[in-house]
């Protein structure tokens, strides 16, 4: 590797610059090269954790803080760090796909964009959509970079009111290698990851890898189970062009935990299991021939409705895989391309029970409208199919002439989805038994299907000698939707006849101006002020569940909703001193069309839920984000210090269609004060050691900020000690013990909020104190 005073002479040389202008300019170099103090082994890298050189608020998750975290740890979790990102998770590794939540201003998960590797995911929602956590290990990732608001015209997403998330793995590396990690943890927790690296064979370059995570559920009966793969092969075709080949695997099997009223987490009574408060959950199933539930149906073995609180037929299944190809090209001087390919297959199902007195009534109905049905025997295997495929492309040119840099690229994508729901009997009506082929009753079997295309052209303009940047573009964006099938229970039958039949509707969304427009200014060569506004446009939220509404009133579809459409502004200044780095936003926010996810109890279930999308106006919000990293130079390197802090007001604009009064009310489950921070010690090479905490401030958890239903503010704690950094064992390197600790002080709160409704929600608990130890080390 160069030193840095090689390198400043180099790029002085490049420029036409003589060898005395080249000195000059590696001795400048070097001089701030050793004014910058804030290194560590768990310092994240100061251009990538604030931000340097971006237009907008941009913060970061880097690789040093990645791999503290807890192995296995979700791609959602990974945020919690950050300014701005109000995550809850189930669990200590937050794998439960039910279970997670992020708010980031005035946004929820499903408002936020997300790319792997520039692959965009689409949706996130668990029922047909691509979690982020499903595509990422924290062992193969280099760097998680968020923009919390203002988003980019360039980056490919149509779920996006301005947030956008970028995962990028790490390269190959140029040596061959083995890295292997085993971790042990409560729960009966083991998780193996193994990666080989092929290291540098010709233009070639490669690794493999592998995870295997076995674990019992925290709360309640069940168990998690994932197997994850991942490659990449990277090869040089000369120049500065290269190309890249990803593949991710992933399988996961888990089984759900019920969510939780407020009554019922504080009530002194035992659930069917003996347990009460954050530790309620799914029990086991009594074998046959021993004591079970007295059945309420003579004859029927398993028709008492206790039996849909075990846990056998709880059942989330995934199976996907990823594709992607990458290829950069160097054109010319200052003028290259990159092209993206990229094709998902998505596979799996979830299953819930149904007691014997819901099915029979809907069997009863369906088998007098004249469908193929059978009777229920006892519990009914509630089997929700869901699979499809995405594919697409990125396209891009970037061209740097003078003081411009112009970028211009299209983003085409068709993603394909097919939703099943029915109820099976299985072989003699328990819980514990197979399904058959035998259906109870009909539901839903649907396809639909988007088509997405945005072109974006980008201009950024440097003056004042480069001290100076301006950013000025537009992205278009369309979308096609369509969906033809059984929509829901009038498509099979109404009343004891005939339903409406399979059905087809379709909606378009256009915008053809969605503009962006960005200042940076470089106050000297440590601080910037940066400002920025950006217009966005999403396809609406639940489309599958809006367009899949049945009318009593004829067989035509819902009206298509109105996109969400949001405008951001933003304006900041960041630095990075010799002692410490920071970043400091104001954001003001405001969209229209807010899509507001209502929900209603699933009949026949043990806290199931359902949902449905309506419009509710406007949302405003406003607030600041801090992000810095503190190393003081009086200590020596032996300990320094990171702090998060957002002030966030986000409210309603307008009542709600039915008159509900939610105007000026909070949004819920978002806080207005979330705050993170932490200290890392280094007294030795052998020994890094960090505690972290995180405060998050009262939230509501309804639409009409009922205050009975509020989740009080909370402060949770985490650390980790890191023994061996650096050190060797014969042909091993980098041999490493870590113990992370979650929830040091066993705080037992209701920490995820899933708003049902008005003046009603459910919660998750946060899980209570879990160990994990790790041991890793290279070859």
């Amino acid at each position: 590797m160069r030193s840095v005073s090689a390198l400043a002479m180099a790029q002085a040389m490049v420029l036409g610059a003589t060898p005395a202008m080249a000195d000059e300019a590696a001795a400048d170099s070097a001089a701030d090269a050793d004014a910058i103090m804030v290194t560590g082994r768990r310092v994240s890298q100061a251009d990538e954790a604030i931000g340097e050189g971006q237009v907008t608020n941009t913060v970061a998750v880097t690789r040093e803080a990645l791999l503290s975290a807890p192995s296995g740890v979700s791609g959602l979790k990974m945020l919690e760090q950050l300014p701005g990102f109000n995550v809850q998770t189930d669990g200590a590794l937050g794998l439960y796909e039910f279970g997670n939540s992020v708010q980031v201003r005035a946004f929820g998960l499903s408002q936020i964009g997300f790319l792997v590797d520039g692959i965009p995911l689409g949706r996130s929602d668990a029922f047909g959509g691509s979690p982020v956590f499903r595509y990422v290990d924290n062992e193969n990732l280099g760097v998680v970079q968020a923009s919390p608001g203002a988003g980019d015209v360039s980056q490919p997403s149509y779920a996006s009111l301005g947030p956008i998330v970028s995962y990028s793995s790490i390269e190959p590396q140029d040596d061959l290698g083995l890295f292997v990690s085993q971790s042990f943890g409560d729960d009966d927790m083991k998780r193996t990851f193994i990666r080989l690296s092929t290291g540098r064979v010709g233009p070639f370059k490669a690794y493999i890898s592998r995870t295997k995570l076995d674990s019992d559920l925290w709360r309640g009966y069940g168990t998690i189970d994932r197997e994850h793969w991942e490659a990449q092969i990277h090869a040089d075709l000369g120049g500065d062009s290269w190309a890249r080949f990803k593949f991710v695997a992933n399988d996961f099997f888990d089984y759900d935990s019920p969510f939780l009223g407020l009554s019922t987490y504080l009530s002194d009574v035992p659930d069917l299991g003996g347990k009460t408060g954050r530790y309620r959950g799914y029990i086991d199933v009594p074998e046959p021939g021993t004591p079970g539930f007295e059945p309420t149906v003579p004859g029927i073995a398993y028709s008492n409705s206790n039996y849909s609180y075990t846990y056998a037929q709880a059942i989330n299944v995934r199976k996907d895989k990823l594709y992607g190809l990458t290829v950069h090209g160097g054109i010319a001087d200052n003028f290259w391309a990159d092209t993206t390919a990229y094709w998902e297959d998505k596979n799996g199902y979830g299953v819930s029970p149904d007691n014997y007195a819901n099915s029979l009534g809907l069997y009863t109905a369906q088998l007098a409208a004249g469908l193929p049905v059978t009777a229920p025997k006892g519990m009914q295997y509630g089997k929700s199919g869901v699979g499809g495929d995405r594919y697409g492309f990125t396209a891009s040119l970037h061209w740097e002439m003078e003081n411009n840099t112009l970028e211009a690229g299209i983003w085409a994508e068709v993603d394909k989805y097919h939703r099943t729901q029915a109820r099976l009997n299985t072989t003699d009506g328990s819980p514990l038994s197979p399904p058959t082929g035998e259906t109870v009753y009909f539901r839903r079997d649907y396809h639909s299907q988007r088509d997405t295309t945005q072109l974006f052209i980008k201009d950024t303009l440097s003056l004042l000698d480069d001290t100076l940047e301006l950013t000025a573009g537009v992205k278009a964006l369309d979308v096609h939707y369509r969906l033809s099938g059984y929509r829901d229970y009038a498509d099979y039958y109404i009343g004891t006849g005939p339903g409406y039949g399979p059905q087809t509707g379709s909606a378009d969304y256009t915008d053809g101006f969605l503009p962006m427009l960005g200042m940076l200014y470089k106050l000297d060569g440590r601080s910037q002020i940066f400002a920025s506004y950006a217009e966005n446009m999403a396809f609406p939220r639940g489309m599958d569940d809006i367009f899949s509404t049945t009318l009593a009133s004829s067989a035509g579809f819902v009206p298509a909703p109105k996109p969400e459409t949001a405008k951001n502004f933003e304006f900041g200044v960041r630095t990075n001193q010799p002692e410490f780095y920071a970043s400091l936003a104001g954001y003001y926010t405001k969209f229209d069309d807010r899509i507001q996810q209502l929900s209603t109890l699933l009949p026949g279930s043990a806290g199931a839920t359902e949902s449905y999308y309506q419009s509710v106006g406007s949302v405003e919000a406003y607030g600041v984000e801090f992000t810095g990293t503190y190393k003081p130079a009086f200590l020596d390197g032996l300990a320094y210090a990171n702090l998060n802090v957002t002030y966030n007001i986000a409210k309603y604009q307008d009542n709600l269609p039915t008159g509900t009064a939610i105007k000026d009310n909070y949004l819920p489950d978002s806080p207005k004060w979330l705050v993170t921070g932490g200290v890392t010690l280094e007294p030795a090479s052998w020994l890094v050691a960090n505690i972290s905490g995180k405060y998050t401030s009262k939230r509501y958890a309804d639409m009409e900020n009922t205050g009975a239903l509020a989740v009080k503010d909370y402060a949770v704690f985490s650390g980790y000690v890191d023994l061996g950094d650096g050190i060797d064992v014969g042909p091993l390197k980098t041999v490493k013990l870590r113990l992370n600790v979650d929830n040091i002080f066993d705080k037992d709160v209701l920490s995820f909020i899933y708003p049902i409704g008005t003046n009603y929600a459910v919660y998750r608990p946060l899980s209570p104190r879990t160990f994990q130890l790790t041991i890793s080390a290279e070859y």
